[in-house]
């Protein structure tokens, strides 16, 4: 005898009701090579800018960018992370091209911290968080987590989170960038990166199921709209078995 597919299901460790499981939170950050490929590109030119110089620096650092696109091409990963983070290293290369100074390399990723640190106070002012508004426009939830006071505390919390640490790089960064502590702008770029986004990205994992938890206990408690046909029958019943009312 043949075993039921449920069986097979199981043995496989995929869920019954057919639904791909969740990707995790290091999956979600494109796994261990997605931290490996961020990192590469700047390590390779601070080593190649203090041995050879400023030019093969830069040169070394868009080479290792596009050989990590390639290579992504070719494993058939996702692209957008590599294409983001070939242009990144080529306008940080650029940069550094123009102002002539090693430090130059990292200037745009510190004032993109300080737009982002803007973006996340703003919308938490205007009360729309962007973490609320991404989450919930990504899963087709509409706006419903604005109007419930949890929800939106919650988002706020968490698009907070996310603003601190874009401040927190700003501040350390562009401290360490007037200082010309080019070496330690590296390690803190890298330190400052995947890491301190994973703390961020758990706080918004913390709003989510907060969010949903809430509205899903509200739905609930919340008796469903009838439907015309359904308030034309009750009011039929009603006038039905009132004294006096003739059928």
């Amino acid at each position: 005898m043949t075993e039921p597919a449920g069986g097979e299901q199981k043995k496989t460790g995929e869920p019954d009701d057919g639904k791909k499981p969740q990707p995790t939170l290091l999956e979600q950050m494109g796994g261990l090579s997605g931290l490996f490929y961020s990192s590469l590109p700047v390590i390779v030119f601070v080593i190649a800018n203090a041995i050879f110089g400023l030019t093969v620096g830069i040169w070394a650092a868009v080479g290792s960018a596009v050989a990590i696109t390639v290579l992504r091409i070719v494993r058939k990963e996702p692209l957008q992370p590599a294409i983001s983070g070939f242009f990144g290293v080529a306008i940080a290369a650029f940069i550094a091209y123009r102002t002539g100074s090693a430090k130059g390399f990292f200037l745009f990723g510190i004032w993109t911290s300080l737009v982002y640190f803007g973006v996340f106070v703003l919308s938490i002012v205007v009360r729309w968080p962007l973490a609320g508004v991404v989450w919930n426009a990504l899963n087709g939830n509409g706006h419903a987590w604005r109007k419930d006071k949890k929800s939106l505390v919650s988002y706020s919390i968490a698009t907070g989170a996310m603003a601190l640490i874009f401040g927190a790089r700003f501040i350390v960064q562009r401290w360490l960038y007037d200082e010309d502590y080019t070496g330690w702008l590296a390690f803190a770029k890298i330190a400052m990166g995947y890491p301190l986004y994973a703390l961020g990205l758990l706080t918004v994992v913390w709003a989510v199921r907060r969010s949903e938890k809430h509205l899903k206990a509200l739905g609930e408690a919340t008796p469903p709209e009838e439907t015309d046909a359904e308030i034309e029958a009750r009011l039929r019943e009603k006038y039905a078995q009132a004294p006096g009312v003739e059928n």
